[in-house]
């Protein structure tokens, strides 16, 4: 059932990631590369924010400020993901900025969740 829960928060923080990087990108002609790395920590502030409050039990296996870390340490690794899609599909593949974020989230999605159910937010056994 958490899956289904984190896909409403991964929805909410997603809308938060494209929205921000569709402005910016497409109606101020800003570098998508700056962009996306700016919008992608808003979204993961969100989804941190939206995930301790309706997906997963806060402070289990670590202290609030070592979750906050990991969280971002792991999405480090998404960011890294979500940077290299969009340089594949953006200037090796020419498809558009917007669609190419859309694919980029979708993919970094799925390691987001299993990074922070399989190992930080994880209950002790």
């Amino acid at each position: 059932m958490k899956v289904v829960s984190y896909f409403f928060v991964g929805a909410t923080a997603a809308i938060v990631d494209i929205a921000v990087f569709g402005i910016l990108v497409k109606i101020f002609s800003l570098p998508w590369f700056p962009v996306a790395i700016f919008s992608f920590i808003l979204a993961t502030t969100v989804n941190y924010a939206l995930s301790v409050r309706f997906v997963f039990e806060s402070q289990v296996r670590f202290s609030r400020q070592q979750e906050m870390y990991l969280v971002f340490f792991v999405s480090a690794i998404g960011l890294f993901f979500n940077q290299l899609f969009l340089w594949l599909f953006i200037e090796q593949w020419k498809i558009d900025e917007l669609l190419s974020k859309l694919m980029a989230s979708a993919a970094v999605f799925f390691w987001n969740y299993l990074s922070r159910r399989t190992y930080i937010f994880r209950k002790q056994t």
